[in-house]
């Protein structure tokens, strides 16, 4: 994606890409108090084929795990979504510490890091960077991580960062269900928003997860030792952000291959 390697710093993405200080631009905190439940909304549908998994890249300032998406083998469905996602790739932010590493916040309260599972709209769309631009382009599951209990499912990802270890290094990752990596309750909320790196298109469909999923602090460290730390954007430079935010459910199917 264009602007994935321009990770200079937000502070000066105001400069370079005026759109930094649009109306709907992401992350935002999300004030629970200020949430409401739209009983219009479906329960999201996740339907992951494992054998799309492809590779794993370092792009820098954070690492992608990529998925085949030249067909609908791997798809997120309702929710706040008229139409079917196929799903790119999913990437995680992080901090220098165990207590300030997600973009997105919660009553002022930020999470250990923070999982996004990409999909772009392949009913409107020919590619991902065709509906990239678009106001109805991509749909990012996020998901909040707090430091807990070790997270087995987590694991496979984590070793293959000994593969990648330098900018633009790639290695093969294959058979992997990236929905193990979602929490069990599907609880949701959602608002439109942005990328949260350049090149900051307002051209997404936040679901952000209810529940996080934990990581132990050994997990959390080996992403920072072995990546760029500090891999977020702050909250606080965001001037503007959404006021009303709706709330769905959704469940997790159980995946067919034990990842």
């Amino acid at each position: 994606m264009k602007g994935d390697n321009d990770y200079r710093g937000p502070e000066q993405w105001g400069k370079l890409y005026p759109i930094a200080n649009g109306n709907k631009q992401s992350p935002i905190d999300i004030k629970t108090s200020e949430t409401k439940h739209d009983s219009s909304l479906k329960p999201i549908s996740v339907s992951y084929d494992p054998a799309t998994a492809k590779e794993i890249i370092n792009v820098g300032h954070s690492f992608h795990v990529n998925y085949e998406d030249n067909d609908n083998r791997s798809v997120l469905k309702g929710g706040p979504l008229s139409e079917s996602y196929r799903l790119c790739q999913f990437h995680f932010h992080w901090g220098s510490t165990n207590d300030y590493g997600s973009e997105h916040t919660v009553d002022g309260v930020k999470y250990s890091a923070e999982l996004h599972l990409v999909h772009w709209n392949s009913a409107k769309y020919s590619s991902f960077a065709e509906a990239v631009p678009q106001a109805d382009g991509l749909a990012i599951i996020g998901v909040l991580m707090k430091v807990d209990q070790a997270n087995p499912r987590l694991q496979k990802v984590l070793d293959a960062l000994n593969t990648v270890k330098t900018k633009n290094k790639r290695a093969p990752f294959t058979n992997f269900d990236p929905s193990t990596l979602l929490p069990s309750s599907l609880d949701y909320w959602t608002y439109s928003g942005s990328l949260t790196h350049p090149p900051l298109y307002e051209s997404i469909t936040w679901i952000i997860c209810k529940d996080p999923i934990s990581i132990s602090p050994e997990q959390e460290k080996s992403i920072c030792v072995k990546c760029l730390p500090k891999s977020f954007r702050n909250k606080e430079k965001i001037v503007t952000e959404v006021l009303l935010r709706l709330w769905g459910t959704g469940t997790v199917p159980k995946p067919s291959i034990d990842c």
